[in-house]
């Protein structure tokens, strides 16, 4: 049933064009962060390593949690419209099925959004003229923002299955991304879901020492207490469309 689920998700995310959104949306961090850095040259002398810290500040902080709220929110989106609820709920399809599926192809888009960033990084790089050895951490940077993106995914995809409207979840993610960063200041990034990820992808800061143990414990609890909440809100409440 979760794979006839996936498929299913597919099919809607092959109708729509929520996936321009993650062509177009992370060059602007690109852009903005690459312009930043030709700005500063007389500060940032690290070169590929300054180039990511400005790339980030933009990315993983605004546009990253905004860009996967858009995903979840359209994620529920079928969902909530044209009483779709009802047929759902007719359906022989475990609540956990649903949810689990949403959930992966939510964490897939948060593996490509980074990877998409990654190449982007790296072209910027390349036409900037920066001289020297791509960063051999960029792997694992990208690796551990999907990580810390999917804990985000979990979080943006309750909020979106419990306000039926689009655009609330998608400015609490937009929120959540700003907060993240004050959080993270101030030390508890490590507690808080949209800190995660700052601190996997070393936003802002390259040489920033991470301490994966709690990283990736925080990621998984938010990761699935958040979906639990969906599944025991989907069993508890009867969902009807507006």
């Amino acid at each position: 049933m979760l794979l006839r689920c996936l498929r299913a998700e597919l099919v809607k995310f092959r109708r729509s064009p929520v996936w321009l959104a993650f062509v177009v949306l992370p060059i602007f961090p690109a852009i903005l962060g690459t312009m930043n850095y030709l700005g500063n040259l007389g500060l940032l002398r690290s070169e590929w390593y300054s180039l990511w810290s400005q790339h980030t500040l933009f990315s993983s902080m605004f546009f990253l949690p905004a860009l996967l709220g858009v995903f979840c929110a359209w994620q529920w989106r079928l969902e909530h419209t044209d009483h779709n609820w009802n047929s759902f709920l007719t359906a022989p399809v475990p609540v956990g099925d649903l949810c689990l599926a949403k959930l992966i192809w939510a964490a897939i888009m948060s593996l490509l959004s980074q990877a998409w960033i990654g190449a982007l990084f790296i072209i910027s790089g390349k036409l900037v003229g920066l001289a020297g050895p791509i960063p051999p951490e960029l792997l694992g940077w990208l690796a551990r923002g999907a990580v810390g993106g999917v804990s985000v995914c979990a979080v943006q995809l309750y909020f979106s299955l419990v306000i039926r409207a689009f655009a609330p979840p998608v400015a609490f993610g937009l929120i959540g991304g700003i907060a993240g960063l004050m959080v993270t200041a101030q030390g508890f990034g490590y507690a808080f879901p949209y800190s995660l990820l700052c601190i996997g992808m070393r936003a802002n800061n390259p040489n920033m020492e991470l301490d994966f143990a709690p990283f990736l414990l925080s990621a998984i609890v938010y990761t699935v207490v958040f979906t639990l909440l969906a599944v025991r809100y989907l069993r508890r409440h009867d969902v009807a469309a507006e």
